[in-house]
Protein backbone atom coordinates (compact mmCIF):
# COMPACT_ATOMS: atom_id res chain seq x y z
CA UNK A 1 0.00 0.00 0.00
CA UNK A 2 1.40 3.34 -0.98
CA UNK A 3 1.64 6.35 1.26
CA UNK A 4 -0.91 8.16 -0.88
CA UNK A 5 -3.44 5.31 -0.42
CA UNK A 6 -2.86 5.31 3.34
CA UNK A 7 -3.48 9.06 3.50
CA UNK A 8 -6.70 8.75 1.48
CA UNK A 9 -7.98 5.94 3.72
CA UNK A 10 -7.10 7.87 6.87
CA UNK A 11 -8.82 10.97 5.52
CA UNK A 12 -11.94 8.98 4.59
CA UNK A 13 -12.06 7.38 8.06
CA UNK A 14 -11.63 10.75 9.78
CA UNK A 15 -14.27 12.33 7.56
CA UNK A 16 -16.77 9.54 8.30
CA UNK A 17 -16.03 9.68 12.05
CA UNK A 18 -16.44 13.46 12.08
CA UNK A 19 -19.75 13.29 10.22
CA UNK A 20 -21.06 10.63 12.60
CA UNK A 21 -19.99 12.65 15.65
CA UNK A 22 -21.62 15.79 14.22
CA UNK A 23 -24.87 13.97 13.48
CA UNK A 24 -24.90 12.48 17.00
CA UNK A 25 -24.32 15.89 18.61
CA UNK A 26 -27.02 17.47 16.46
CA UNK A 27 -29.68 14.87 17.25
CA UNK A 28 -28.75 14.71 20.95
CA UNK A 29 -28.93 18.50 21.25
CA UNK A 30 -32.33 18.59 19.56
CA UNK A 31 -33.76 15.83 21.73
CA UNK A 32 -32.57 17.47 24.96
CA UNK A 33 -33.81 20.96 24.14
CA UNK A 34 -36.98 22.19 25.86
CA UNK A 35 -39.56 24.12 23.86
CA UNK A 36 -39.09 27.85 24.27
CA UNK A 37 -42.75 28.75 23.73
CA UNK A 38 -44.63 26.47 26.12
CA UNK A 39 -47.83 27.55 27.87
CA UNK A 40 -47.72 27.61 31.68
CA UNK A 41 -49.21 24.93 33.90
CA UNK A 42 -50.46 25.67 37.41
CA UNK A 43 -47.49 23.62 38.69
CA UNK A 44 -44.95 25.94 37.07
CA UNK A 45 -46.20 29.13 38.73
CA UNK A 46 -47.20 30.52 42.08
CA UNK A 47 -50.30 32.70 41.99
CA UNK A 48 -51.74 35.31 44.31
CA UNK A 49 -54.23 38.14 44.42
CA UNK A 50 -52.59 41.55 44.85
CA UNK A 51 -54.56 44.57 46.08
CA UNK A 52 -54.02 47.56 43.79
CA UNK A 53 -55.92 50.31 45.58
CA UNK A 54 -59.23 52.18 45.58
CA UNK A 55 -60.59 55.48 44.39
CA UNK A 56 -63.91 57.09 43.42
CA UNK A 57 -65.86 53.95 44.31
CA UNK A 58 -63.70 51.68 42.20
CA UNK A 59 -61.30 48.99 43.32
CA UNK A 60 -58.23 47.58 41.59
CA UNK A 61 -56.38 44.33 42.11
CA UNK A 62 -54.51 41.80 40.01
CA UNK A 63 -53.90 38.09 39.74
CA UNK A 64 -50.12 37.75 39.75
CA UNK A 65 -48.33 34.71 38.33
CA UNK A 66 -44.67 34.11 39.23
CA UNK A 67 -42.57 31.42 37.55
CA UNK A 68 -41.00 28.95 39.96
CA UNK A 69 -37.22 28.66 39.91
CA UNK A 70 -36.03 26.65 36.91
CA UNK A 71 -39.32 27.13 35.03
CA UNK A 72 -39.92 29.02 31.80
CA UNK A 73 -43.37 29.24 30.27
CA UNK A 74 -45.76 31.55 28.44
CA UNK A 75 -49.03 33.06 29.66
CA UNK A 76 -51.55 34.00 26.94
CA UNK A 77 -52.94 37.54 26.67
CA UNK A 78 -56.04 36.52 28.65
CA UNK A 79 -57.12 33.52 30.70
CA UNK A 80 -60.50 32.04 31.64
CA UNK A 81 -61.59 33.39 35.05
CA UNK A 82 -64.59 32.51 37.24
CA UNK A 83 -65.94 33.78 40.55
CA UNK A 84 -67.02 31.42 43.31
CA UNK A 85 -69.89 32.46 45.57
CA UNK A 86 -71.10 35.69 43.94
CA UNK A 87 -73.83 34.61 41.54
CA UNK A 88 -74.95 38.10 40.48
CA UNK A 89 -71.45 39.40 39.77
CA UNK A 90 -70.05 38.79 36.28
CA UNK A 91 -66.56 38.85 34.81
CA UNK A 92 -65.77 40.58 31.54
CA UNK A 93 -62.44 40.79 29.74
CA UNK A 94 -61.26 44.03 28.15
CA UNK A 95 -58.28 42.20 26.62
CA UNK A 96 -58.13 42.22 22.82
CA UNK A 97 -58.57 38.77 21.26
CA UNK A 98 -55.01 39.02 19.95
CA UNK A 99 -53.46 40.36 23.18
CA UNK A 100 -49.80 39.32 23.24
CA UNK A 101 -48.55 36.47 25.38
CA UNK A 102 -46.02 37.06 28.15
CA UNK A 103 -43.10 34.74 28.88
CA UNK A 104 -42.02 34.34 32.51
CA UNK A 105 -39.08 32.42 33.94
CA UNK A 106 -37.07 31.89 37.14
CA UNK A 107 -39.04 34.13 39.51
CA UNK A 108 -40.24 36.73 37.02
CA UNK A 109 -43.93 37.70 37.07
CA UNK A 110 -46.88 38.72 34.95
CA UNK A 111 -50.38 39.77 36.02
CA UNK A 112 -54.00 40.14 34.93
CA UNK A 113 -55.49 43.44 36.17
CA UNK A 114 -58.95 43.47 37.81
CA UNK A 115 -61.28 46.48 38.30
CA UNK A 116 -64.74 46.70 39.92
CA UNK A 117 -67.07 49.01 41.82
CA UNK A 118 -67.73 48.38 45.47
CA UNK A 119 -69.95 51.22 46.66
CA UNK A 120 -73.13 52.96 45.60
CA UNK A 121 -75.43 49.97 45.43
CA UNK A 122 -77.61 48.38 48.09
CA UNK A 123 -76.99 45.00 46.39
CA UNK A 124 -73.53 43.73 47.34
CA UNK A 125 -72.04 40.24 47.12
CA UNK A 126 -68.71 39.02 48.42
CA UNK A 127 -67.06 36.33 46.31
CA UNK A 128 -65.51 33.41 48.18
CA UNK A 129 -62.76 32.91 45.59
CA UNK A 130 -61.63 33.69 42.07
CA UNK A 131 -60.55 30.80 39.84
CA UNK A 132 -58.18 31.02 36.88
CA UNK A 133 -57.63 28.20 34.42
CA UNK A 134 -53.98 27.75 33.41
CA UNK A 135 -53.51 27.29 29.67
CA UNK A 136 -51.71 23.94 29.93
CA UNK A 137 -52.05 20.77 32.05
CA UNK A 138 -48.74 19.08 31.19
CA UNK A 139 -45.27 20.67 31.46
CA UNK A 140 -42.47 20.05 28.93
CA UNK A 141 -41.07 17.43 31.36
CA UNK A 142 -44.40 15.56 31.38
CA UNK A 143 -45.51 16.73 34.84
CA UNK A 144 -49.29 17.14 35.02
CA UNK A 145 -51.24 19.49 37.27
CA UNK A 146 -54.83 20.55 37.75
CA UNK A 147 -55.19 23.63 35.51
CA UNK A 148 -57.58 25.38 37.93
CA UNK A 149 -55.95 27.87 40.27
CA UNK A 150 -58.34 28.99 43.01
CA UNK A 151 -57.45 32.04 45.11
CA UNK A 152 -59.45 33.22 48.14
CA UNK A 153 -61.15 36.59 47.61
CA UNK A 154 -59.94 39.00 50.32
CA UNK A 155 -61.23 42.27 48.89
CA UNK A 156 -64.74 42.50 50.34
CA UNK A 157 -68.03 43.12 48.61
CA UNK A 158 -68.63 43.84 44.94
CA UNK A 159 -71.68 45.62 43.53
CA UNK A 160 -74.26 43.08 42.44
CA UNK A 161 -76.85 45.48 40.97
CA UNK A 162 -77.55 44.94 37.25
CA UNK A 163 -76.08 48.32 36.23
CA UNK A 164 -72.66 47.79 37.89
CA UNK A 165 -72.15 44.13 38.66
CA UNK A 166 -69.03 43.39 36.64
CA UNK A 167 -65.40 42.75 37.49
CA UNK A 168 -63.44 43.80 34.42
CA UNK A 169 -60.19 42.06 33.56
CA UNK A 170 -57.41 43.37 31.36
CA UNK A 171 -54.68 41.81 29.25
CA UNK A 172 -51.76 39.85 30.67
CA UNK A 173 -49.01 42.32 31.52
CA UNK A 174 -45.32 41.60 32.16
CA UNK A 175 -43.86 42.43 35.56
CA UNK A 176 -45.12 42.39 39.14
CA UNK A 177 -48.66 43.62 39.85
CA UNK A 178 -48.86 47.26 40.94
CA UNK A 179 -49.73 47.84 44.59
CA UNK A 180 -50.63 50.87 46.70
Amino acid sequence: MTTRTKIRRSAAILLAAGAAAGATALTTGTAAAMPTDFNCTSGQVTSRLVYGGAGAGGRDAAIQFTAKQGETCTLPGSLPIELVGARDVTLSSDAAPDAPSVEISDGSSAYLPLHWTAIGSPRQETPLAITVTAPQETSPRGDTSDPRISLPWDFGAVNAAPESHTIRTGAMTAGPAPTV
